[in-house]
């Protein structure tokens, strides 16, 4: 008998508390890149040495991601986010101890062990957003990366009146800790929805644990048959561009500024700021812009938006212009993951995988990005050396068409139905529709893409004419 869908209920505290855990991970992210300035200069770090030991991080969350579907599929949402609850609290307090200590050591190893529990989190919440999209019925996911830039805000801020008052950063970052020890323990029970009929019916005969049922053990190699398919490797390069072009601002942002237009740590922290309030404003105004334009039309508009203002930034005589990039910059940052995230969720089946790939993308653009950035930094400055991130987003803008939905295929006994996460571009559906994904190879699919049935001719082929058998004459008639 297959299980009823979530009720509405739970649907609606699993999303308030799935909000919650992206506005946390934004927050305990930028407390952190809100004190690198702080920690560089109590270390006596060059930009060169603060640009590899990123790189560490970026290490981290590569090594992570390649191994972080199959643990998912393994082990459950629950278990994986508990997992990187622990491994973060210990980030942060060895980010917030090292500096004192006057260790790089302890600092490459809270770098190294960040980019982890970072990675692993954002596998697990990034594949439950599309489930939650699902039950919605309507777009949703970029509200949960608004939480995420809303929670970002508010740890620049904090980071930034820490920095004006004077309190140390092994304070700050050890209470941020404990924070996000509290908040995650507390989502747990219920941030995890179960699992759909469809969801079911097609990990019937896969080996594949529902995501709210018990662990076991995978038949196959599903979590890596992702790295096979163009589509997501092609929906890999759009969320590689983004993370370049968020990425570089959340890590050298704040130092172009200081830097560049030799103003004090605070006007960085703040200009930082707005970089992602800008993002926020978008992303909150984004479920009707995809719904509306479709993702393609989206991510396209987005791409060029953040070439003008990344442009303007790098070349501004003056700090008021620049200011008026970041705000274009962050502008057009702001729904390219949300994008690429839902585009790699479209299957629920596969969609651990599919975001485990596209993550890696993230992963290898985080670590490429510091070392490149903090040499050229090195001769040109970190403002002009962001300028690189430019060609990045032009390859976006050309790849685009990669996030367009597919049509959906259905599981016998089980109703199809519109659920919501397929915008406007999506074949065959209404504006912001959607209809549950199972994989074409789920045991008994059938086809909706409108192939043809069996028994019938292929459209443009003329049906053969067919011959009537010979009646049989009964025995005895004849005599």
């Amino acid at each position: 008998m297959n299980r009823p869908a979530p009720a509405p209920s739970s649907v609606t505290r699993a999303r308030v508390l799935l909000v919650g855990l992206f506005a946390l991970a934004g927050l305990a992210f930028s407390s952190w890149l809100a004190r690198v300035p702080t920690v560089r200069d109590q270390l006596g770090l060059s930009t060169a040495d603060l640009g590899v030991l990123l790189l560490v991080g970026s290490v981290g969350s590569l090594l992570t991601v390649t191994v972080a579907g199959g643990v998912l599929q393994r082990h459950g949402t629950r278990r994986v986010l508990l997992a990187s609850t622990a491994l973060l609290a210990t980030a942060l307090v060895l980010l917030g101890v090292a500096p004192g200590a006057g260790s790089r050591a302890l600092l490459a190893a809270g770098i190294f062990v960040n980019g982890v529990a970072v990675a692993l989190g954002n596998v697990a919440i990034n594949v439950e957003s599309g489930r939650v999209e699902r039950a919605v019925g309507r777009t949703v996911i970029p509200q949960f990366h608004a939480a995420f830039s809303v929670g970002a805000v508010a740890g620049s801020g904090l980071g930034a009146l820490a920095s004006a008052l004077g309190v140390p950063v092994v304070v700050q970052l050890p209470a941020t800790a404990v924070l996000v020890v509290v908040w995650r323990l507390a989502s747990l029970r219920d941030v995890v929805l179960p699992a759909t009929p469809a969801e079911r019916a097609a990990r019937a005969g896969t080996g594949t644990p529902a995501p709210d049922g018990p662990p076991r053990a995978r038949r196959g190699g599903g979590a890596l048959r992702a790295w096979r398919e163009p589509r997501t490797l092609g929906v890999g390069v759009v969320v590689l561009a983004a993370a370049l072009s968020e990425g570089s601002a959340n890590n050298w942002l704040a130092l172009a500024v200081v830097d560049g237009f030799a103003s004090p740590e605070h006007v960085g922290g703040a200009v930082l700021g707005l970089f992602v309030a800008a993002m926020t404003v978008v992303r909150l105004l984004g479920t009707r812009l995809l719904d509306r334009w479709g993702r393609v039309g989206v991510l396209r508009a987005s791409g060029v938006l953040s070439v003008l203002g990344l442009a303007t930034f790098g070349l501004a005589p003056t700090l008021p212009l620049a200011v008026v990039g970041v705000a274009l910059w962050g502008a057009g940052a702001a729904l390219a993951v949300p994008v690429g995230m839902a585009a790699a969720s479209d299957d629920p089946v596969r969609a651990a995988g599919r975001v485990a790939v596209v993550s890696a993308f993230a992963s290898v653009a985080s670590l490429a990005a510091p070392p490149v950035l903090g040499l050229a930094a090195e001769h040109v400055g970190a403002r002009h050396a962001l300028l690189l991130v430019l060609v990045a987003m032009l390859v976006s803008v050309l790849v685009a068409p990669v996030v367009r939905p597919r049509p959906p295929v259905a599981v016998p006994g089980v109703t199809p139905r519109v659920t919501g996460g397929l915008p406007a571009d999506a074949p065959g559906t209404a504006p912001g529709a959607a209809v549950d994904v199972v994989r074409p190879d789920a045991p008994g699919a059938r086809r909706h893409d409108g192939g043809p049935r069996r028994g019938r001719p292929a459209p443009g082929r003329p049906a053969l004419p067919r011959t009537p058998r010979p009646r049989r004459t009964p025995r005895g008639a004849d005599r």
